[in-house]
């Protein structure tokens, strides 16, 4: 693969990937769809509570950026779809080994719905090629799961948006500044390496 190939516009990291048919391509796909959402729910697995906060910090919300990123917006949200397809079915991978409809925390996952496109389509901009355009998409899609994921919470339990503010992004904002500056080394150097092979 020529170096020109890796850096066409609207590439993203999961198009490197080959398949030369394109039955071969579906089934890349869906393989990469499958373990998109398999990896978040391992990754949501990984949870600390947070004292006085019904959520939990863990790692399913980097996992969801770097799926939506790495496999652009189509296959981003066909794989958190499943993930929360999967859980809404029983499945205890939601945070902290939850499952099923409901509680604080569901509108986080519909935010990560939502951000992988938004993380997807700016990739496929070249918004993972570099340190700082890597740093707006993270922003972009934590944005966009607090966007959806505080409101949610304060609905489902009866606080104030303040309050929700405050148990639900303050005490993360940290965090998602350590998560977003592992995606800003890991994406960029992703594509480097793939330029190198190329």
């Amino acid at each position: 693969m020529s170096t020109a190939a890796l850096t066409r516009p609207g590439a993203v990291l999961a198009d490197l990937l080959p398949a030369a048919t394109a039955t071969r391509a579906r089934v890349r796909d869906a393989a990469l769809v499958a373990g998109g959402a398999v990896l978040t729910g391992v990754a949501a697995q990984i949870a600390l509570p947070i004292p006085g906060s019904p959520v939990p910090v863990t790692g399913q919300t980097f996992a969801a950026l770097l799926v939506g990123t790495a496999l652009g917006a189509r296959r981003g949200l066909a794989s958190l779809a499943l993930y929360a397809a999967v859980g809404l079915a029983g499945v205890p991978w939601f945070a902290e080994g939850k499952s099923g409809p409901g509680g604080a925390t569901f509108g986080y996952v519909l935010g990560m719905l939502l951000a992988s496109v938004v993380v997807g389509a700016l990739a496929r901009r070249g918004g993972d090629r570099g340190v700082l355009r890597t740093a707006g998409t993270m922003a972009a899609g934590l944005a966009v799961i607090y966007g959806v994921g505080v409101p949610y919470l304060a609905l489902s339990t009866g606080i104030s948006f303040g309050q929700a503010l405050a148990v639900g992004m303050v005490p993360f904002l940290i965090g998602d500044a350590l998560k977003a500056a592992l995606a800003m080394g890991a994406l960029p150097t992703a594509w480097k390496l793939a330029g190198r092979r190329g």
